[in-house]
């Protein structure tokens, strides 16, 4: 699994870093889903009168998704004969 990270800077300035967004295939049929979710997020840290310097989305996808959702995202991937 592939994790990316983002830094940018909120309307006040303060530097703000998202880490743990994972990369997904644009056939992953949960790619879509992912990018409103980050896009959501995003929007919501901005307008924070006083946001975090860090934040992980891995743990907010763990609040608002299904389960079952979560584990096909963020499940590693399952090596054959131990390669």
């Amino acid at each position: 699994m592939l994790l990316k990270s983002l830094e940018f800077k909120s309307e006040n300035g303060q530097k703000v870093k998202v880490i743990e967004i994972p990369v997904l295939h644009e056939e992953n049929p949960l790619y879509f889903k992912m990018h409103v979710r980050l896009q959501s997020f995003l929007k919501n840290i901005d307008r924070e009168a006083q946001p975090n310097k860090v934040y992980s989305f891995k743990m907010h996808l763990k609040k608002v998704l299904k389960w079952t959702e979560y584990q096909e995202i963020y499940q590693p991937a399952e090596l054959k004969n131990n390669a």
